[in-house]
């Protein structure tokens, strides 16, 4: 097929994907439309797709899961991703020049390469599985993976080309989710809560504090425990990261992730792998709780594409200071700090300052 025709074909795929995905009113929303009208020009068996933390990678809510089950699975796929080698690891795509790749094409059609498919997609009947990061900039927002059982064509360059260029543009609309809702800010929070896994990862305690902030999350995947709940996907592969910090696997980003509530707040979920007798691996602890005004303000400013710098002047305009002190602060001229204000103004669509701190960092209360 000519270049021109290819290019044609997969600009109007693009198209016809993101028109799709229009009228979306939150995440999963946008992740079940997109999924629909991709099947019909990737066909695909099921699809499992997932927010991430644009700092950490981590997935997070809200989850898709397309076609398998209830999601039983999810857990042993996120600890063989966080804790086995494996053929297109998510943080690898997440700094690939080209964002999705299929498995059998990296792999020059021996998928047993990867510990994935050997331990887990094999058994499945799975015989192809196609990955993308959906990312702005160097920001993962969001995860996909879509599968093919035996018995079809391996994902092909056209479709893998096709996902790539999805990438973009959904990871805009999930960021454009991820910006303060009208009733996310704080309430009356309870202390901090407290999990502990074995070195197994086997759940082993908790707080009445973690028990209430979990029955807060949104439904999703999630596996059973001992402890008399299911735990949240989003909660065990926080844990899996702290183990595979612990195995010096990954450091990148920390074993932390953002969860947004039922009701718009964020919470921040981290876990550190404690040391036991004579240096052997220990527990893991998770620790959630309401995300600090930090957490939010960085999140806030990614959701709205803020840069660095421009929300360094945000968050000194949140203090009152007029320009000239902004400038003094900052070492620039009251023209810059004017010319990155407007700009500000723009993303976050307010005219003034009082908007605009309203818009960012104002906390708002359900009304009783």
């Amino acid at each position: 097929m000519p270049d021109a025709r290819r290019h044609a074909e997969v600009l109007s795929g693009h198209a016809k994907v993101l028109s799709g995905a229009e009228g979306a009113t939150d995440t999963r929303d946008l992740f079940s439309r997109t999924s629909t009208h991709l099947r019909r020009l990737v066909p695909f068996d099921s699809a499992v797709w997932a927010a991430t933390d644009p700092e950490t990678g981590l997935i997070t809510a809200p989850m898709l899961v397309e076609n398998l089950g209830a999601g039983e699975s999810c857990a042993d796929y996120w600890e063989s991703e966080l804790l086995e080698e494996n053929v297109l690891p998510f943080r690898d795509l997440a700094r690939a020049a080209v964002p999705a790749a299929g498995l059998r094409a990296a792999t020059g059609d021996l998928p047993a390469r990867s510990a994935r498919f050997r331990r887990l997609l094999g058994s499945q009947g799975v015989d192809d599985e196609l990955r993308a990061v959906l990312r702005v900039g160097d920001r993962p927002w969001a995860v996909v993976s879509l599968f093919r059982m035996r018995g079809g064509l391996p994902f092909g360059p056209a479709e893998t080309t096709l996902l790539a260029g999805l990438s973009g543009p959904l990871a805009s609309r999930v960021r454009r989710f991820a910006r303060p809702s009208a009733f996310g800010g704080a309430t009356d929070a309870p202390a901090p809560g407290l999990v502990l896994f074995d070195p197994s990862g086997e759940p082993t305690s908790i707080n009445e504090e973690a028990r209430q902030y979990l029955s807060q999350l949104p439904e999703g995947p999630s596996i059973p425990s001992q402890l008399g709940l299911r735990l949240p996907i989003w909660v065990v592969a926080t844990a899996l990261q702290a183990r595979a910090i612990a195995r010096g696997r990954d450091r990148a980003g920390g074993a932390r992730v953002r969860i947004r509530t039922v009701d718009g707040r964020w919470l921040t979920c981290h876990a550190s792998c404690l040391s036991g007798p004579a240096g052997q691996p220990g527990p893991v602890a998770l620790v959630i709780e309401p995300a600090a005004a930090a957490e939010r303000a960085v999140l806030i400013a990614e959701a709205y594409g803020l840069t660095p710098r421009e929300l360094e002047i945000t968050q000194l305009v949140t203090r009152g200071l007029p320009t000239t002190e902004i400038a003094s602060t900052l070492f620039i001229s009251p023209h810059t700090v004017r010319d990155h204000l407007k700009a500000v103004f723009g993303k976050a669509e307010v005219n003034t300052r009082g908007e605009l701190v309203a818009r960012l960092f104002a906390e708002h209360y359900r009304p009783v």
